[in-house]
């Protein structure tokens, strides 16, 4: 019976170094992408038998976009200009056929695409990456809408020794845009690596920092809900029910209420702040209009406030510049508007803060270069939550 049962182990063992032998663990000889002394950075991709290799990323040197070139022993090669310090996502086409780069093992989701990432240092990507600073602790956790009927997630952020301490934070709280959920802060805006190395300095104040899902219709992000993988990444003008129907702004409050009670929170309108990126600037602007004792600091980053598209007789959005000036009266420590002067919602801001110098709400506004890109709204977040709670 011994001799079966070590003979059905081996067997089974086998079976499974052979399985895994089969998905292909070899390591390749080429190493890519290399980031140079000069904050350029090579791509080189193994494709002897490949007719054409192109890589394009979201830096702003020859758009993004590099044709790589062939050498004799079948590696493909390309070296981008220098660049400023950033993370920066990018994707290989072999002769028509997207996908990561081969040889990098490092990738994030955004919307429904896989990307490959690297940063170039010596700037505002060294806030991005871990440091040997304290680290808070990022963790997602459930409440329930009364108003959308369903349990809903969150990813909240706590600062370093939350855990052990006996104080109370003030809370940001940080929305996405259309095609991005509970996740897309935390793994494309690097919040956590942000905040830890930015408190580490004294630069920025410790704070619980709340990523909702914004899709209103949703529980929570793809493969993370009971449809499991039935659910695929969308743009959320593509997700029934979810889109530009004010149900998760007026409902917004019951985030406030859930983490009020369930955190160490100071429950204070100038110990909280709301800021958004592109749908979730939209967001923030009527979330702050429609409850102005809530918030003490407001950030539009890129904010998608193109109205056109926008059923302004719905009550969340109606008599927007009422509620503006009822906001200005009701007061707010800062108000803060970015956006990227290539920004295709760029007049759409412009025409915003237009409609804010009418009714007298002040403002801080910062224009940055560039378009609707995590590049730009890294670096929002990263001066934004410096200037809170101070």
């Amino acid at each position: 019976m011994k001799t079966l049962l070590v003979s059905i182990v081996v067997a089974a063992s086998s079976v499974g170094m052979l399985a895994q032998q089969n998905v292909g663990f070899k390591s390749s000889s080429v190493v890519s992408p290399i980031v140079n002394s000069d904050n350029s950075i090579t791509f080189q991709v193994e494709a002897p038998k490949a007719k054409s290799v192109i890589v394009k990323g979201d830096w702003e040197a020859e758009e993004g976009i590099g044709t790589l070139k062939k050498g004799k022993d079948g590696i493909w090669s390309y070296t981008t200009p220098a660049l400023p310090s950033e993370m920066y996502t990018y994707r290989v086409n072999v002769d028509g056929v997207i996908g990561i780069d081969p040889t990098n093992p490092f990738s994030c989701r955004d919307v429904g695409s896989i990307f490959s990432l690297i940063y170039v240092n010596n700037g505002c990507a060294d806030y991005y990456q871990v440091k040997d600073v304290p680290h808070g602790t990022m963790s997602t956790t459930w409440y329930h809408s009364n108003e959308v009927n369903l349990d809903r997630r969150l990813t909240i952020y706590t600062p370093p020794c939350y855990e052990k301490s006996d104080r109370s934070y003030p809370v940001l709280y940080l929305l996405h845009g259309s095609g991005g959920d509970e996740t897309a802060w935390a793994e494309l805006g690097r919040v956590a690596r942000i905040m830890d190395n930015l408190i580490a300095e004294g630069k920025a104040e410790p704070m619980i920092v709340v990523m909702p899902n914004g899709n209103s219709s949703k529980q929570a992000s793809p493969g993370e809900t009971s449809e499991n993988l039935s659910y695929k990444p969308l743009m959320t003008n593509m997700i029934p029910d979810s889109y530009k129907n004010g149900k998760y702004e007026k409902a917004f409050p019951e985030i406030v209420n859930f983490v009020d009670s369930r955190y160490k929170t100071i429950p204070a309108k100038d110990k909280r702040a709301l800021a958004g990126l592109s749908m979730g600037g939209m967001h923030t602007l009527f979330i702050s209009a429609t409850y102005p004792d809530m918030f003490g600091y407001i950030g539009l980053f890129s904010a998608g406030v193109n109205f056109s598209t926008v059923d302004m007789t719905l009550p969340i959005y109606s008599d927007l510049d009422g509620k503006l000036a009822n906001q200005s009266k009701a007061g707010y420590q800062l108000y803060w508007i970015a956006c990227g002067n290539t920004d295709f919602l760029y007049q759409n801001n412009k025409d915003l803060m237009s409609r804010m110098d009418k009714v007298g709400l002040k403002y801080t506004y910062h224009e940055s270069t560039r378009g609707h890109l995590w590049v730009n709204w890294r670096q929002y977040l990263l001066e934004f939550s410096q200037k809170l709670f101070k």
